[in-house]
């Protein structure tokens, strides 16, 4: 059996189905943009959102003025929609293509931001690999943010397996590196509307 390729699987993901369509889509991502107002005390701050894709967070967060915007995903393509999207406003914001579990890099940021990415990581080094570079790429006072399916939530997406947490589960995981600073849950309605259920936390860097 061949192993899986996530990239070539999230390439074909973003060629293949709309916007509208995917399960993730939310013209407003309330909660994200909530909870980087929250902690970002400036629209100077740098952040990065991992596996942001074609989402809309990076439109909303330069209509509110944050001007020192990372959007990483593993599919050029989705970034490529992202980019046709913004027009002009595409070149104030820098892109990666990379897997955030092998993702490397010496920039440091005062906001690391993740909805649904995080939870595609099931293998223990790859998970170890993910916090260690939050960790080591956020500022002495950075904050980490992650929503993932929550333990009620769903098991599967886009026809692969995640991993399900809990509060403690996560904040139990990333307890090395990170202290808590608030955990809740939400519901997310998809476009075919089913309701998914996320548990969404922030953590200070140790």
């Amino acid at each position: 059996m061949n192993p899986f390729d996530r990239k070539k699987h999230w390439e074909t993901i973003y060629q293949t189905k709309k916007l509208e369509e995917v399960s993730w889509y939310q013209p407003t991502p309330d909660t994200s943009l909530q909870l980087i107002e929250k902690h970002c005390n400036s629209t100077n701050a740098s952040i990065i959102d991992i596996g942001g894709g074609d989402s809309f967070l990076v439109d909303n967060l330069l209509e509110l003025g944050y001007s020192n915007i990372t959007v990483l995903d593993i599919s050029e393509a989705a970034i490529n929609r992202a980019k046709e999207r913004l027009g002009e406003k595409a070149t104030e914001v820098k892109w990666i293509v990379a897997d955030a579990s092998k993702f490397t890099t010496t920039q440091k940021y005062d906001l690391w931001h993740d909805r649904a990415a995080f939870h595609f990581l099931t293998d223990s080094a790859e998970i170890d690999n993910y916090i260690e570079t939050a960790h080591s790429s956020l500022n002495i006072r950075g904050t980490l943010v992650i929503g993932t399916f929550f333990e009620d939530g769903p098991t599967k997406c886009s026809g692969i397996e995640i991993k399900q947490y809990s509060e403690k589960t996560m904040v139990d995981r990333l307890s090395e590196y990170f202290n808590k600073k608030e955990c809740f849950t939400t519901e997310h309605k998809t476009p075919s509307g089913s309701i998914q259920n996320f548990v969404f936390c922030s953590f200070n860097k140790k």
